[in-house]
């Protein structure tokens, strides 16, 4: 496996940004605000000629309850499977008595430690590293991450020592592989209880408070053969609702990881049934083309009239994305996990699959035949024959003459003739109408230019004679 490198420090001292240097991304949520980052954030650093895995962790406060207590078990976690620890402070702050307490957790876990200074940039970085020599360290490093400055030389102390990996290995967290499965939904509905549930561990901060998950936290998974990257996704509340700056990044992240999924389960909570801000997410996920699964969380605290009662109020809000399977979950106590991973399964299978000219343009035959296009001004649109356009959406290219007055309704038509003809559960159908060209549109021209040399030469000859 690749080395992993943890960061680890108090609150704000720059983690996130470090991370999003090294990885050369913007995975990591980057904000003045102190205990953005909770969970674990995965990457790999692909600088110095050799790579290695870098874990993001939420700042340490020193708290024994509550979201603090949380964020130090996840960080605690990424100390336990690390190969090397940075441990980063705040050069404009000075040491604190956090700095010296976290380090002395560090020391006990007997990993092997990098000090990096942060936030040098502006200031004189010997006086700065001057002031943490008391801890102990031969050769602290100054950064200014947002710069980029020192960044060369904590990945070449970071490397100095580090094992060397296998080139064919895979990374276990954080791969991108797979089925790519972005859990959305409101905040507080489970997505990090569903995650959890999925991997069998703790993996993301899960706590009562809405709001908990502020990042798009990509993790990988592995089941019954199969693999997939969960994407759990800080809850989306209405627009008017969402005031500070912070949600409206977790929003922006929320909307990319739909975005870069291949499947979307829209997670609801039973007891509240669909929601406006519901249909919107839905419709975020219908604007995007993705694959779509319904997950109806806290079933098993519903009794049976409710759930009737549930049931009905699901099939009538939900119309307008029939063709998503709707499981009902309880991702506390598992039940219905089973079933959503084939809803996912099948909804992957369907918005990925290849179809061919011949199929498709035997299938546009046969919906033309059962029903065909209003006319329009007199004549009917003609659809000639169809071919594939894309995958994820599945997209369907449809060659005819006067396409461009098919009406929406006939559309929507086909669409439901092709999913129903090909079994495509789960994913929308794109249909693009193109006009065929006319083989003979410039015949006419061309006679009349034939005819007009006849007569020419008509003419010169009766001048001759």
């Amino acid at each position: 496996m690749l080395p992993v490198v943890a960061l680890v420090g108090r609150p704000n001292v720059g983690k996130s940004t470090i991370f999003n240097v090294l990885t050369r991304t913007r995975d990591a949520l980057v904000h003045d605000l102190p205990g953005l980052t909770r969970d674990r954030q995965y990457g790999v650093c692909r600088m110095g000629g050799r790579e290695f895995v870098v874990v993001d962790t939420g700042g340490l406060t020193g708290d024994k309850e509550g979201i603090g207590a949380l964020t130090a078990r996840q960080a605690q976690v990424a100390v336990a499977e690390a190969d090397r620890v940075v441990f980063v402070v705040d050069a404009r702050e000075g040491l604190m008595p956090a700095d010296r307490n976290i380090l002395d957790a560090l020391r006990r876990s007997g990993k092997p430690i990098l000090l990096a200074v942060n936030k040098t940039d502006g200031l004189d970085e010997n006086a700065a590293l001057a002031e943490f020599s008391t801890m102990g360290f031969s050769a602290p490093l100054a950064l200014a991450a947002s710069h980029g400055r020192g960044v060369p030389a904590l990945v070449e102390a970071v490397l100095a020592g580090l094992p060397q990996a296998d080139p064919d290995a895979l990374v276990a967290e954080g791969a991108d592989g797979g089925v790519r499965v972005a859990i959305v939904g409101r905040p507080n509905v489970g997505k990090s209880t569903l995650v959890n549930r999925l991997l069998g561990e703790d993996r993301v901060v899960v706590s009562d408070i809405a709001g908990t998950t502020r990042d798009s936290i990509s993790v990988a998974l592995e089941r019954d053969g199969r693999r997939y990257t969960l994407i759990d996704t800080a809850g989306v509340r209405r627009r008017a609702r969402v005031e500070e700056a912070i949600e409206k990044f977790s929003v922006i992240k929320t909307l990319q990881s739909i975005a870069a999924a291949n499947v979307a389960v829209v997670l609801l909570d039973a007891h509240e049934g669909v929601s406006e801000q519901d249909a919107t997410l839905i419709g975020h996920v219908l604007d995007e083309g993705r694959a779509l699964v319904i997950a109806v969380n806290k079933w098993d605290g519903l009794p049976t009239y409710e759930r009737e009662q549930c049931r009905v109020s699901l099939a009538r809000k939900l119309d307008f994305v029939g063709y998503a399977r709707v499981v009902t979950i309880s991702a506390l106590h598992g039940s219905g996990i089973a079933e959503l991973m084939k809803a996912i399964n099948r909804a992957h299978a369907s918005a990925t699959r290849e179809f061919g000219t011949a199929e498709l343009t035997r299938a546009l035959e046969a919906a033309y035949k059962a029903y065909q296009p209003p006319l329009v001004r007199g004549h009917a649109p003609k659809l000639k024959f169809a071919h594939p356009g894309g995958t994820n959406p599945p997209g369907i290219v449809i060659h005819g003459s006067r396409t461009r007055h098919v009406a929406e309704g006939y559309r929507r038509y086909l669409e439901n003739f092709f999913r129903k003809r090909f079994k495509l559960e789960g994913t929308p159908v794109r249909i693009e109408f193109r006009e065929s060209e006319n083989p003979f549109s410039g015949r006419k021209n061309e006679l009349t230019e034939r005819q007009v040399k006849k007569r020419k030469r008509l003419v010169r000859n009766a001048k001759k004679r």
